[in-house]
């Protein structure tokens, strides 16, 4: 196994989107808040896993980057887990600062939908 590729059991359970890439959600991982979604390829996981520093794929500008690089609002991982399809990724971190690029703790705060039944 090459030292920058992803362990070959991971990656078989892996089902990727058609650009390559899973879904990724960051959670708090000891109160349970959900942070962030952002994408990773198989380097991202791979780096995520080997680093302790959450490392997603960027879509719009074509790059890896690791959470709190230039924000300063590291995340720094205590366990990383796939759900039972391998189309998710958990990765439950310790945030420090924010972990939303708008500034807010979490991405999930600003746009609470009304719900209405019946």
């Amino acid at each position: 196994m090459d030292a920058m590729s992803l362990d070959p059991k991971i990656a078989a359970r892996l089902k990727r989107t058609t650009d390559g890439l899973v879904p990724a959600i960051a959670q708090q991982y000891d109160t349970g808040e959900v942070l962030m979604l952002a994408w990773m390829n198989d380097e991202a996981l791979h780096r995520t896993l080997t680093t302790g520093r959450a490392t997603y794929w960027s879509r719009s500008r074509g790059e890896f980057w690791v959470k709190g690089d230039t924000s300063g609002h590291v995340q720094h991982v205590k366990s990383v887990a796939l759900d039972c399809d391998g189309d998710t990724v958990l990765v439950k971190v310790d945030q420090v600062g924010a972990a939303c690029h708008t500034g807010e703790r979490t991405c999930f705060d600003a746009d609470r939908l009304e719900i209405s039944l019946g």
